[in-house]
């Protein structure tokens, strides 16, 4: 088996558990609104439903929830296919690639099985938060980032550029 699809087939299980056991532990443990500080200033544990993307983005849009769904499977398929054509020396890409469709997957089960996506992490300074995210959104932020930083050192692979490992 190559070593990107044994990457694929073994993160993304470990991703969706993590993510949908955490949802469900805050759904059945806390009331929507309820917030568990954690460090006291910066970080709580704060039940909240999203029922739009980042920041809420078209939460109040009545069409939201058929969009999301397509584009979810849409990026998934975008996913696949780059993940496909990545060479099996390519892990790192293969790592990101898996945690940004693991991170897909989940928020995807969360609107169909909810309509809306369950998010329980909240960073704050004083009273300025960050909007509230949960564990398939940070898999997908950590892997874009990674995909980033892998684009840019296979540029530089590319056009001889020596860089330190």
């Amino acid at each position: 088996m190559k070593k990107k699809t044994l990457i694929l087939l073994s993160l993304t299980p470990a991703i969706l558990v993590a993510d949908q056991l955490t949802k469900l532990y805050v759904d059945r443990t806390m009331q929507l609104g309820q917030s568990i500080p954690v460090l006291d200033g910066l970080f709580s544990i704060t039940y909240l439903r999203n029922k739009g993307a980042a920041f809420s983005f078209l939460a109040d849009a009545s069409w939201r929830l058929p969009f999301f769904i397509l584009v979810s499977f849409i990026a998934m398929a975008a996913i696949l296919v780059a993940f496909k054509k990545l060479r099996d020396d390519q892990q790192f890409a293969a790592f990101s690639l898996t945690l940004i469709l693991s991170g897909a997957i989940g928020n995807l089960i969360d609107r169909l099985r909810l309509g809306e996506v369950i998010d329980f992490l909240d960073v704050y300074w004083r009273s300025h938060h960050w909007p509230a995210f949960n564990v398939a959104d940070s898999a997908i932020c950590v892997g874009v980032a990674m995909l980033a930083l892998d684009l840019f050192l296979e540029e530089r692979r590319g056009k001889g550029v020596k860089t330190e490992d």
